[in-house]
């Protein structure tokens, strides 16, 4: 058995150690900061991307520049996974977040170069993140939430580079009111970003955008004789169809006369005329339904003056309870 050589790894595979494979992990690493390095600040350059199906994106966003790009090399995607956590985390800084972590890496491939063993340099880094973090909060303001103009400034600074750069007095204002507007006073002044919602409507130019305090529901009257306003609504919500149940298991009926029919349909149109009164009883003037409505309860809805929409989303109705 002895000089006879052992595999450990699958046949194909390379294994690089030492010296080379450091070399070779920050030299990856350095390649995707430099990518995005030239989009930082007020003169970074777009980026024209093209991806395997002819897409093209042109962007300077430091995160959505390192999701487009295909990389392969471990550690090349650590540091799309910075960026991804810093996008996360803030929603901006991305791009600083990536050429920060080049230096870093450039420093360190330094030190080694000098015997310095890695897990020093890492020790030391730990050290002055730890320091860095001190220094950041003593320049550190505070800002409250009814400090808007600060608040603004910072939402003009986050836009500025992106598409939206050019609109930015307008957005920003929008942005700040709509987060200010649902921050949870009671809570530490926290924010369910969830309870933003931003619909967007083919048409018209970004400075038409506006902030409404309140719901959208991207729904239509399911009746033309419905209102199109209604004041001091007293909503019902309906998490089951306004319409007939089909019988669970299949069943004929046979009909052998006109008089049979009238009377059967006569039926339908009774079931559903109590299912609308049942409605109406209970002072609703605006039914949002999660499921269908049939014709002709909405004809009996639209008679009653009740403005209805149906197939309304679960987190939409989750949301208006």
């Amino acid at each position: 058995m002895s000089g006879q050589p052992i595999f450990i790894l699958r046949e194909g595979n390379q294994r690089t150690r030492g010296r080379d494979a450091q070399s070779n992990n920050i030299m990856a690493a350095k390649a995707v900061a430099e990518a995005v390095r030239t989009t930082l600040g007020p003169k970074g350059m777009d980026k024209m991307l093209v991806d395997s199906l002819g897409d093209v994106v042109i962007t300077n966003d430091g995160a959505t520049i390192l999701k487009e790009m295909d990389i392969e090399h471990p550690a090349a995607k650590m540091i799309v996974e910075v960026a991804k956590t810093q996008d996360d985390e803030v929603g901006d800084g991305t791009t600083t977040a990536a050429v920060i972590t080049g230096e870093l890496l450039k420093k360190a491939e330094e030190m080694i170069e000098q015997d310095v063993h890695p897990t020093i340099i890492a020790a030391g880094y730990r050290m002055a993140s730890v320091k860095a973090g001190e220094i950041l909060k003593g320049l550190a303001k505070k800002v409250t939430i009814d400090n808007k103009e600060i608040l603004t400034s910072i939402s003009d600074t986050a836009m500025t580079g992106k598409g939206a750069e050019a609109t930015k007095d307008v957005l920003s204002k929008i942005a700040v009111d709509a987060i200010v507007s649902i921050v949870d006073r009671d809570n530490g002044n926290t924010v369910e970003i969830e309870n933003v919602k931003v619909e967007k409507k083919v048409g018209g130019r970004i400075d038409d955008s506006e902030l409404i305090e309140g719901m959208i529901l991207d729904k239509e009257r399911v009746h033309a004789n419905m209102p199109k306003k209604v004041e001091g609504a007293k909503i019902a919500l309906l998490n089951s169809a306004i319409e007939l149940k089909e019988t669970e298991v299949d069943a004929e009926i046979s009909i052998t006369s006109p008089d049979q029919l009238q009377s059967f349909l006569d039926q339908e149109e009774s079931m559903l005329r109590n299912l609308v009164t049942s409605i109406t009883k209970s002072g609703a003037n605006v039914v949002f339904c999660q499921k269908g409505i049939d014709d002709m309860a909405q004809h009996y809805l639209a008679k009653a003056g009740i403005f209805a929409v149906r197939r309304v989303k679960k987190s939409d109705m989750e949301k208006l309870v």
